[in-house]
C-alpha cells in the first residue's frame, strides 16, 4: 500500500521538481552542466578565493559531483586549486573563470535577486522561514527514519 499524498504534498512535490527544472534549463540555456553552474555560483557566493570545505558543504550535490565539477572545469582554465594549510584547499578562479562565471551564475543571481526585490519584505521573510521551517522538520523527521 502506497502512503496518501495530500494536494498540498502533491502541488510542493511539482513545484519542487518544476523549480529544479527551471534551474536545468539556466544551466542549459547558459551553457554548463549543472554541477559546473552550481560550483562557480557557489564560488560567487562565498567569494573568491573560495575554501573548497564551503563548495562541498554550501554546493547541495555530493563531494563527488563536486569534484568531478571542479577537476572539468580546473581542466578548461576556468580555475585552480591551491592548498591553503594541511588538508584544506582554496579554489581560486581564472580571468577567464571570472567571466565565465559572472556570464552564468552571476545572471542567475541577479535575475533571483529581481524576483526577491520584486517581493514584499514580509513576503521574502514568510517564504524563507517556511521554506527553512520545512528543511528542519524534514531533517528531524529524517534522522527517525528506519530503513525496512
Amino acid at each position: 500500500m502506497f502512503a496518501d499524498f495530500s494536494n498540498e504534498l502533491k502541488r510542493y512535490n511539482y513545484l519542487l521538481s518544476e523549480t529544479d527544472a527551471a534551474y536545468h534549463e539556466a544551466s542549459s540555456k547558459l551553457g554548463l552542466p549543472d554541477s559546473s553552474m552550481i560550483v562557480l555560483y557557489t564560488i560567487l557566493d562565498s567569494g573568491d578565493p573560495c575554501p573548497l570545505r564551503d563548495i562541498c558543504q554550501n554546493a547541495g550535490i555530493s563531494k563527488q559531483t563536486v569534484n568531478s565539477a571542479l577537476r572539468r572545469l580546473e581542466a578548461e582554465g576556468i580555475l585552480f586549486l591551491e592548498n591553503a594549510d594541511g588538508k584544506n584547499k582554496t579554489v581560486h578562479l581564472t580571468k577567464e573563470g571570472q567571466k565565465l562565471a559572472e556570464a552564468t551564475a552571476g545572471k542567475i543571481m541577479k535575475l533571483e535577486n529581481d524576483i526577491f526585490s520584486s517581493w514584499t519584505e514580509e513576503a521574502v521573510n514568510q517564504y524563507l522561514a517556511l521554506t527553512e521551517r520545512y528543511l528542519h522538520d524534514f531533517k528531524a523527521r529524517l534522522n527517525r527514519l528506519q530503513s525496512f
